[in-house]
């Protein structure tokens, strides 16, 4: 057996349970007496539009804003693409779009929101009393700090005019519909894309604290509208319905299925886990060489707290990196750490491979691994070894894969 394609084929089958022609279809709501209009946001968005227009009869139109690369062609839904993961006027001229399509249905109109990783960004609309400018500077802040989703997105929503539930507020009194591909640890469906359509159980008070244990200190302006009572998000939302129907669970177990049809036992530590990047490494090359053959799956979202370095590599790229240093060159052992959404922080690879071998073929080229790890440069690292997993964008996102094959004969000691 070749691993490395091995790993590869396991990635590919988590990428396809979150497919949006798979998932979309089978959880469509029932056609409303009036109008429909989608409101889609996020890295999935268009994929879900189009399967959304392949399977309804009715009148249908609406928007849908997904990160530059990540489009595809509708018949009657607007497809824009904008920034990620910083937020940029086409997301914001797209989040002031569907402000209006929502603000104009009935009774008798359905609201049909298609929520995926990375909508926060996108769908992006200062609330009243901050600039985008304003804006960009804390998520900036909040995203070199290493802070978690639920965290940036607490905040995003108390600055924002769409999210938190505000869309859906004003499509009242409509019928609102909530189709979630998600991507955060939990599967909280208030916290992916910041919630739009979802009524938020975060406060104002959340988001200073948020603000206060990142040690940020935003913009006058930004203050002010935190101290605001009116500056509130909806904690109720009527006639609404949601869904969830792709979660990183669901490709972890597609991953797990696939290994055991090759005869490969396979143990999933769990979607949900966060923290560091090279922190969470560290712990899993300890499990590594506990576990015995078989294969490791893990999911989640990592996060990489850059500081001044300005190191280019997304946090996928740097587990795997951590990881190759924490095994020390141990035998028997290879892995794969990728984001389905086929885009790793800023690069063009969705992560990296490694093997036994990374390390010596790091020394042979002249590459110091850990003085890499420290600038925060995995990218780097990869791209000189040939190591990376470059997929283009898959147009779903479940966040963070990561599969750890232990071959027999890993008995040599790990150094950490």
């Amino acid at each position: 057996m070749n691993p490395r394609g091995f790993l590869k084929g396991l990635f590919g089958a988590a990428v396809a349970a979150a497919d949006p022609t798979r998932v979309v279809p089978p959880n469509l709501p029932g056609q409303p007496k009036g109008r429909t209009v989608v409101i889609a946001a996020g890295k999935a968005a268009a994929a879900m539009a189009r399967a959304v227009e392949g399977h309804w009869d009715g009148p249908i139109s609406g928007i849908a804003v997904t990160r530059y690369g990540h489009g595809v062609a509708c018949d009657s839904i607007e497809v824009v693409e904008a920034d990620h993961p910083m937020p940029d006027e086409a997301g914001r001229d797209a989040a002031m779009r569907a402000r209006e399509l929502t603000a104009a249905l009935t009774a008798d109109d359905l609201a049909l929101f298609l929520i995926s990783g990375g909508g926060s960004a996108l769908l992006n609309a200062p609330a009243d009393g901050i600039s985008l400018a304003e804006k960009q500077i804390v998520t900036r802040a909040l995203l070199t700090g290493g802070a978690p989703i639920s965290d940036i997105n607490c905040v995003r929503k108390h600055l924002s005019a769409v999210k938190g539930g505000r869309l859906a507020a004003l499509a009242a009194p409509a019928r609102v519909a909530t189709l979630i591909i998600s991507d955060v640890p939990g599967d909280d469906p208030a916290t992916v894309a910041s919630g739009p359509s979802i009524a938020d159980q975060t406060t104002l008070a959340d988001a200073r604290a948020v603000l206060e244990k990142f040690r940020i200190m935003p913009p006058d302006a930004v203050t002010a509208l935190l101290n605001r009572s009116e500056s509130e998000t909806p904690k109720s939302l009527p006639r609404a319905e949601t869904r969830i129907i792709a979660t990183a669970r669901d490709a972890l177990d597609a991953a797990a299925k696939a290994a055991r049809a090759a005869g490969i036992d396979a143990t999933v530590l769990g979607d949900d886990l966060e923290g560091e990047a090279r922190e969470l490494a560290i712990e899993h090359a300890t499990l590594a060489r506990a576990h015995g053959p078989g294969l490791i799956l893990s999911g989640g979202e990592v996060t990489v707290t850059l500081g001044d370095s300005g190191g280019k590599g997304g946090p996928n790229a740097e587990y795997a990196l951590a990881l190759a240093i924490a095994l020390g060159g141990a035998d028997h052992f290879h892995a794969i750490a990728c984001d389905t959404d086929g885009i790793d922080g800023e690069g063009d690879a969705a992560g990296a491979l490694i093997s036994s071998d990374t390390l010596t073929r790091a020394a042979a080229a002249g590459i110091d691994p850990r003085a890499m790890l420290d600038a925060h440069d995995s990218y780097g690292f990869f791209n000189k070894l040939g190591d990376h997993v470059v997929t283009g964008p898959t147009r779903t996102n479940v966040n963070d894969f990561r599969a750890i094959f232990v071959g027999s004969g890993s008995s040599d000691r790990i150094e950490l």
